[in-house]
């Protein structure tokens, strides 16, 4: 299986990259890019080095287009397929359907992968990308069993990549309102879920709330681990039907994804690709996650037992989760 991993900046990629990644994604500083961030991403100078860094050593590099171009607007996103191309890219990953037509037309060359920004989730919608516009790889959703992925792979002739570790999404990616609605920015045209600028913190009669905008998301004892105001991985009080009323995290904990022990099982269910999130995070956060999961797929290719994950102070609030692989909350 191929170890995909992220590199915001190319300090970062060339982390990635002597860390053991098959390959590694990232994107251009403009709105093409989910990523978009201060600091962050690629010029396209910095591209065509990463690219001829990365093939030297025998690594891969896609090219994150994965936002959604605005309507009479779309040269940007044009121009940026054809400069990923231009740099040497080995695919390009993109989730809007104009731009997918887009790139089979004029660049037929250029190896396209479906971003998890389309949330393609079965056979019907994974295939009819395929045969309208030639992707040869989807990055499935993170709201899918492996039961659910190995049905999948039975039916499709296109490879299949899947997130191991990293930032956890319950919702369909792509299709999440949340946090556009309590920020007014878009976690699919903006990159960005529950934005920094919008979370506070504060102490209030002895515990400590987290806040997304307006929104209270979190009440914990002083003293006690604050979660990060994530919409879906808030607290929420509900009734059962019956009268009888709870508060917790309904549809999962505010932690992060870690696959690591479920990777074989991944690979009996024909999943081609592993994907590490974190194209925010420093390079030393890159370099110490894709050593772990090198080790973790050189292991499942030998047949021997999965090491164990060393990783939980890396991991939102310190603990993991294997998500929706497992849909405790289903």
């Amino acid at each position: 299986m191929e170890l995909v991993c992220p590199a915001g900046t190319p300090a970062a990629l060339r982390a990635a990259v002597e860390a053991g990644a098959h390959a590694v994604y990232c994107g251009f500083a403009d709105e093409t890019n989910a990523r978009n961030f201060p600091g962050l991403n690629f010029s396209r100078q910095e591209m065509a080095e990463a690219v001829a860094f990365a093939h030297a050593r025998g690594a891969k590099v896609l090219v994150a287009i994965n936002t959604f171009p605005r309507a009479g607007d779309q040269a940007l996103w044009h121009r940026a397929v054809a400069d990923a191309a231009r740099a040497g890219a080995d695919a390009v990953i993109l989730a809007d359907p104009g731009l997918l037509a887009f790139a089979a037309e004029r660049h037929p060359g250029l190896r396209l992968h479906l971003s998890v920004q389309a949330a393609a989730a079965n056979p019907d919608a994974i295939n009819l990308y395929a045969t309208a516009f030639g992707v040869r790889r989807v990055v499935l959703p993170r709201v899918l069993t492996v039961a659910e992925i190995a049905a999948i792979n039975r039916e499709v002739d296109v490879e299949t990549e899947v997130f191991v570790f990293g930032g956890l999404c319950v919702m369909a990616e792509g299709r999440c309102s949340l946090s556009s609605w309590a920020t007014g920015l878009s976690p699919n045209m903006n990159g960005v879920c529950s934005p920094a600028s919008h979370v506070s913190y504060s102490d209030v009669q002895g515990q400590s709330e987290a806040r997304l905008a307006d929104w209270l998301i979190h009440r914990t004892a002083k003293g006690a681990s604050v979660p990060y105001p994530t919409l879906c991985k808030g607290c929420f009080t509900s009734a059962d039907g019956k009268g009888a009323v709870q508060t917790g995290h309904i549809f999962e904990d505010p932690v992060s994804l870690d696959a690591t022990q479920l990777i074989p099982a991944l690979q009996r269910a024909g999943v081609r690709a592993l994907k590490i999130e974190g194209r925010q995070r420093s390079r030393a956060y890159v370099a110490q996650v894709v050593r772990a999961f090198r080790a973790a797929v050189e292991a499942a290719e030998a047949g021997a037992p999965m090491p164990e994950s060393l990783l939980a102070s890396l991991t939102e609030g310190q603990a993991a989760t294997t998500g929706s692989y497992a849909k405790t909350w289903r």
